[in-house]
């Protein structure tokens, strides 16, 4: 149940990370996107838990945040990784 958890909150911050990224980031497809959210999610607790966050009961908006921020990093990367790969072609 948690991995079905983890995929739906994955597709929300990787849109929500899509959204946050500066300028238009509409050169990766949709399922990077989704891919980049559910590294975002994954990564984000980890580094919240490594800061010492514990959770805390109900929502906890600063575990949310963080993994809001790295998708939107990760987004970012794989939107130059995917301008350069494409820019390659091009040149050949």
């Amino acid at each position: 149940m948690e991995i079905i958890g983890v995929i739906v909150a994955g597709i929300i911050i990787g849109l929500l990370g899509k959204f946050v990224a500066p300028s238009a980031r509409d050169n990766i497809p949709i399922w990077l996107t989704i891919l980049c959210g559910i590294g975002g999610v994954i990564i984000g607790w980890y580094i919240y838990t490594l800061f010492g966050g514990n959770g805390s009961a109900g929502i906890d908006w600063v575990r949310w945040l963080v993994a809001i921020a790295v998708a939107a990093v990760l987004v970012i990367i794989a939107d130059m990784i995917m301008v350069r790969s494409r820019t390659r072609r091009t040149e050949v």
